[in-house]
């Protein structure tokens, strides 16, 4: 299974890929948007607060990390649906995004990442003459 699925017409700046499938981490559920200016990456990461996130780029590589919070347990867990394993998840960027302006937020276990598109991957109208 791929991280990332690529548009085929060379138009998503992700790559495909996985290298965290055997690792032990959950690859959170990503979503990633196109617009006029940017791209969006929104991850799910419950429990993972800031001082729980990683993000870093290297080469055209970004890559996150989250490890989930240890809240101290109101009582004795009888039942756990969630794996209390870290996240982790790589995304290849193309040419078209401007990683010097890469910016992210995170609110309530949703991770936004913000990639400024280049001027030249920007669309723009062409004037008749």
């Amino acid at each position: 299974m791929n991280a990332v699925t690529v548009n085929q017409q060379h138009t998503d700046p992700f790559a495909n890929r996985d290298p965290w499938a055997n690792s032990g981490a959950i690859l959170p559920p990503a979503h990633i948007f196109a617009r006029e200016n940017e791209y969006v990456i929104q991850l799910e990461m419950p429990g993972v607060d800031k001082a729980g996130l990683e993000i870093s780029l290297e080469g055209n590589e970004l890559t996150v990390r989250g490890r989930p919070s240890q809240a101290e347990a109101p009582g004795r867990l009888i039942h756990c649906e969630t794996s209390g394993c870290d996240y982790r998840r790589s995304f290849e960027l193309s040419a078209d995004v401007d990683s010097a302006h890469i910016r992210a937020d995170l609110h309530q276990g949703l991770l936004c990442l913000h990639l400024p598109k280049m001027e030249r991957a920007k669309p723009r109208k062409i004037a008749i003459e």
